[in-house]
């Protein structure tokens, strides 16, 4: 009986050793995700790595990874040298093949959602134009000022915002914000003059982890949501 219990003794220090050995590691990979992925993203934001699955020393002696997590707070995506801020942006890697160093790696598909505010939404317009919701799904409302003869026009109207295929022959896509209507009270050249501040076409594909890409997007209160989707995409610097 004696020998049973230490025999049960020596089983659970094993088994909590080796639990508090497969944390250890699972924090250090998570931590090199983490930074690898915070230094492709630039000095700005936040970046959080969870690795899914139990034991993760199995996983990684063979660095295959059954799910890799990633959220994103406030970080910059910069694409045809310019820069747009995502508020948010969390993906899921599944299946994931790890480089040799545990610094990236490449998931076999991966899905997220992301998160651009009014306020950065208006900051990338880069057109003095304020957007805010538009009061149903997929429309924004856009502010704008125009001088026509001497006098400031200031004008509100309620835009489209649609992801559309971009002409560049890469299959990126775009984020494009097109007002319904301009009302030009009958000024030639007012809508026209309008519509060079209310409308325009943002890609966001190109600051993205390799691989992942654009598929939907729709608007609410809070701001512009995006869905995103891709297979053989990159994770952190790989």
């Amino acid at each position: 009986m004696r020998a049973l219990r230490i025999v049960v003794i020596i089983g659970v220090v094993l088994g909590a050793v080796f639990v508090g050995l497969d944390r250890l590691a699972v924090t250090y990979v998570e931590g090199r995700l983490a930074d690898r992925i915070q230094a492709r993203q630039g000095l700005g934001g936040s970046s959080e790595v969870e690795i899914r699955g139990f034991p993760f020393l199995t996983q990684a002696l063979s660095h295959d990874l059954e799910r890799v997590d990633l959220k994103l707070r406030g970080v910059d995506v910069m694409a045809d040298g310019r820069k747009t801020r995502l508020s948010e942006l969390d993906a899921s890697f599944h299946d994931v093949k790890l480089n040799g160093d545990y610094g990236g790696g490449t998931a076999r598909r991966a899905e997220g959602t992301g998160l651009i505010t009014y306020a950065d939404l208006t900051a990338a317009s880069q057109t003095g134009a304020t957007l805010s919701y538009g009061g149903a799904p997929g429309k924004v409302r856009v502010t704008a000022a125009v001088d026509v003869l001497g006098k400031t026009l200031t004008r509100h109207v309620v835009s489209t915002i649609t992801l559309v295929d971009a002409q560049d022959g890469k299959g990126g896509k775009l984020v494009r914000v097109r007002a319904d209507e301009v009302p030009g009270e009958g000024i030639p050249g007012v809508e026209k003059l309008i519509r060079k501040k209310t409308d325009f076409d943002r890609s966001l594909d190109g600051g993205m982890p390799a691989g992942l890409q654009l598929s939907s997007l729709t608007s609410d209160e809070t701001g512009v949501h995006l869905t995103l989707g891709g297979s053989n995409v990159a994770v952190a610097g790989s």
